[in-house]
């Protein structure tokens, strides 16, 4: 994997820069020297040192408003001349069982980690092109791997969010623009004292609580500035993956589910490859 330092400051569009993984991926671009526009729901240049001057133009944006997306990446194109990262940082999770969901809490979830994300691509992607050339960052999740209890619409925004930069990554291809998902370990960030949470269902309860047991046994995060380091690494090279995993428990815990899964096809071969049998579209002549 060569990674090349940059030779020129490059611009960034980060979502979600006020705050954790975001703010620390906002500082260590600044720090190199990049440019950066730094987009949150609450955001200003107070939340950020003077030194880093003309280099900074922050945006109050929230992602869910196409039209403000939109608008926030022609400002920030007019700003700086050109994008060269992008990174779909902004998101949110609400905690609860399926059967808990309310519409509007479920829609809610989607709405910021898989809306958000589609709408700043489909701003920033005509400027991309032109230039045929950028880097789209989706910051995705651990619940991406697979669906945990109390996870299950989180794990839904961020399964949605993956299926489309698949295929987002094969159409901007073509025009010299690459895409990579980053799943994320936990990192201590304020997204578990920020979250939501429906309103319990009592039968859950004993579920809950052992839950709430398995959690109380701890799990040690690691500081956002790792995460950072991590990305500035994988804008600086030239074969970016499509997928990045970030932590040793995320990495060891993509190997075991996806053997397990693995493990269970092998085990349905048969009743798979039964299922399926090449026959003359209905109605064609024999």
């Amino acid at each position: 994997m060569r990674t090349p330092a940059p030779t020129s400051p490059r611009t960034w569009f980060i979502t979600g820069a006020s705050r954790g993984l975001g703010r620390a991926f906002t500082l260590a671009a600044l720090e190199r020297g990049d440019r950066v526009v730094a987009a949150a729901r609450r955001i200003t240049r107070k939340d950020f040192d003077d030194r880093y001057g003309d280099r900074l133009l922050t945006l109050t944006l929230d992602v869910t408003d196409r039209a403000a997306v939109f608008a926030a990446v022609s400002t920030a194109v007019e700003h700086f001349g050109r994008l060269d990262i992008v990174v779909n940082n902004a998101g949110t999770m609400s905690s609860g069982m399926i059967e808990e969901f309310t519409e509007a809490e479920a829609r809610a979830q989607l709405e910021v980690n898989l809306f958000g994300a589609l709408w700043v691509c489909q701003a920033v992607l005509p400027h991309l092109r032109a230039q045929a050339s950028g880097h789209i960052v989706q910051i995705s999740s651990i619940g991406a791997l697979g669906g945990f209890p109390t996870t299950g619409m989180y794990s839904a925004s961020k399964f949605a969010l993956e299926g489309m930069s698949e295929a987002l990554a094969m159409e901007a291809a073509a025009f010299g623009v690459k895409l990579t998902i980053v799943q994320p370990g936990g990192y201590w960030t304020d997204l578990y004292t920020s979250m939501t949470s429906t309103t319990p269902l009592e039968p859950y309860g004993p579920l809950r609580a052992e839950l709430e047991k398995q959690w109380a046994e701890g799990s040690i995060d690691s500081e956002p500035r790792l995460a950072a380091e991590a990305l500035l690494k994988l804008v600086d090279s030239d074969n970016p993956p499509l997928r990045l995993l970030l932590g040793s428990m995320v990495y060891d815990l993509a190997f075991d589910i996806s053997r397990r899964r693995m493990e269970v096809w092998s085990g349905w071969e048969q009743v798979s490859r039964a299922a399926e049998r090449a026959v003359p579209a209905p109605g064609s002549a024999d």
